[in-house]
């Protein structure tokens, strides 16, 4: 994919940085480790009490899927389930009998109107709680805090000539498209927040990030 895929957009794309720039990555690494920590007591029960509901919703309480890591490596990250059972085979039914359906997941990856959610799912993406146990990947080292929203492999390729801005950090629970509207960003958009993120990422510009997030979980704008 070219540059123009940021034709969408007036602002020019900012300049990907390359790694050398992202700040030490030592320092977020103990930065990440030691708020998992403190978050951890508070963080389980409320695990706890999804997977039981989502349990009692029909299927495993837990869900993971291989996705694209730092430097390329993949890694299975984990949510609480917010999918039907078979969820791969209805969406497959579903766009061949919609073609506006199949041309939104085409363009955005994502649906506004997703037959897979369940009811408790629709809740928890909304809220972002089926996120919570990506504390898991935090504390393996898979996942930070704060960076680009880890995608699949076949997403990886939207980024063009920008992977690198994808690449460089590791992926994050939260970041700059969690908090500037991501119902109402397009993909070419999200690309370029990626990007603006490691021209920018700091120690102040991460926590300034995280405090947005908890507003963004307490009015439910997830999706």
């Amino acid at each position: 994919m070219k540059d123009s895929l940021f034709s969408q957009t007036d602002a020019p794309m900012p300049a990907a940085p390359g790694p050398a720039r992202y700040y030490g990555t030592r320092e977020k690494r103990v930065f990440d480790i030691l708020f998992a920590l403190l978050l951890l007591p508070l963080v389980m029960p409320v695990i706890a009490v999804l997977w039981v509901l989502a349990k009692c919703d029909g299927g495993p309480g837990f869900f993971s899927q291989c996705r694209v890591g730092q430097n390329g490596q993949g890694f299975q990250c984990w949510k609480i389930r917010t999918m039907v059972e078979g969820a791969e085979a209805k969406l497959h039914a579903h766009l061949a009998d919609n073609p506006d359906a199949a041309a939104e997941w085409a363009r955005e990856c994502k649906l506004s109107d997703d037959p897979r959610i369940t009811r408790l799912g629709g809740f928890l993406r909304r809220s972002s709680l089926d996120e919570l146990p990506q504390i898991w990947n935090i504390l393996k080292g898979d996942m930070s805090f704060v960076g680009p929203r880890p995608v699949v492999h076949e997403e990886l390729a939207r980024y063009g000539s920008f992977q690198g801005a994808y690449l460089a950090p590791k992926p994050g629970v939260t970041g700059v498209w969690q908090v500037s509207g991501r119902n109402d960003v397009d993909y070419a958009e999200r690309v370029r927040m990626d990007v603006e993120y490691l021209a920018k990422a700091s120690p102040a510009f991460d926590v300034s990030i995280i405090l947005r997030t908890a507003a963004v979980v307490v009015t439910r704008t997830g999706k």
